[in-house]
């Protein structure tokens, strides 16, 4: 019993010694196996950065223009506040909500995520007519400042969209499409600690790029101001029925004031262009592309490939082994 248990030892000794030299020698192995393989992998590897460098030249430039903008309506609710906090009570009994329209939603956001929206987007894209910008743009021809449309999409000597689609879709993009390419190309962004709001296009064209993020400010002010001036008219005659309807003079002082208020609200509106949104720093044409990457694309191309070359030339190895 004893010998079995000395050649028990003797064996795991052995075991433990023996351990580096055999990962010593599959080591060896490993970097014989990349030797042996190594015009394959050099091959691959040149085939994967020529692939890149192809692909780098092959992607056009994207211009990047933004906008830094601060909110410009706090300073609204502030008399209705003060009204709330004044006659609460009574105005309840009118069946108005002071509070409620004190507190109201954030403008600020509400302008955010109108501006996200589709149909904000397509009303946009309507207007400006900026379809073929965005839909069949093909190239920016920096000389003349102009862009190259895709022929095979859109003629743009008849302004005729030739597009070979198949059902449901047609020859000219739907406002859906459009969206989905929209919302690739616009974003805003909203500091939570400063609340500065962040503007930006890309497009192939610095210039294109700098006169959507301009159209983009200028429109959301005044969807914004037409949506507020449209519900004040709307309030003034609610109120102006209630008043007529009612004798409680107290009722009827806090009517006309919440009339007053509606009032400055439309004063307000009608003399600020920039009604949500102030421009702190305005969008500029681009001198300089924001991307592609090209030397980063270069550089994943050629690592890609290296690492796929290499597993294939392992994957051989250990199979015909």
């Amino acid at each position: 019993m004893s010998n079995e248990i000395n050649k028990y030892r003797q064996d795991a000794q052995f075991s433990t010694i023996q351990r580096p030299a055999d990962d010593e020698i599959d080591l060896r192995e490993l970097f014989s196996v990349i030797w042996q393989g190594k015009w394959l992998i050099i091959a691959i590897t040149a085939v994967f950065a020529i692939g890149s460098v192809a692909l780098a030249l092959y992607l056009p430039n994207i211009y990047k223009s933004e906008a830094l903008l601060a909110p410009a309506a706090e300073e609204q609710t502030g008399g209705l506040g003060a009204l709330a906090s004044q006659f609460g009570g009574l105005a309840s009994l009118a069946g108005v909500n002071l509070r409620g329209k004190a507190a109201g939603t954030d403008k600020t956001q509400l302008a955010i995520e109108v501006l996200k929206s589709r149909k904000f987007a397509s009303d946009f894209i309507q207007k400006h007519n900026i379809l073929p910008d965005l839909m069949a743009a093909k190239k920016w021809d920096r000389d003349a400042d102009i862009i190259i449309y895709d022929e095979e999409d859109y003629i743009a000597s008849t302004h005729t969209w030739v597009r070979d689609v198949k059902l449901p879709f047609k020859p000219e993009p739907s406002m859906q499409e459009a969206y989905k390419v929209f919302s690739k190309l616009f974003f805003v962004n909203s500091d939570k600690e400063t609340g500065m709001v962040t503007i930006s296009v890309e497009h192939l064209s610095p210039t294109v790029a700098q006169q959507w993020v301009t159209w983009l400010i200028e429109d959301i002010n005044k969807v914004m101001k037409d949506r507020d001036v449209a519900e004040a008219n709307r309030s003034s005659e609610f109120l102006n029925k209630q008043i007529s309807l009612t004798n409680v003079a107290d009722i009827k002082s806090i009517l006309y004031k919440l009339v007053e208020e509606q009032a400055k609200t439309i004063m307000f509106a009608e003399v600020r262009d920039e009604y949500v949104f102030k421009t702190i720093d305005p969008a500029l044409v681009a001198e300089n592309k924001d991307k592609p990457k090209r030397a980063l694309i270069f550089l994943l191309g050629t690592m890609l490939g290296s690492l796929f070359s290499i597993f294939i030339v392992f994957f051989r190895y250990f199979t015909e082994k």
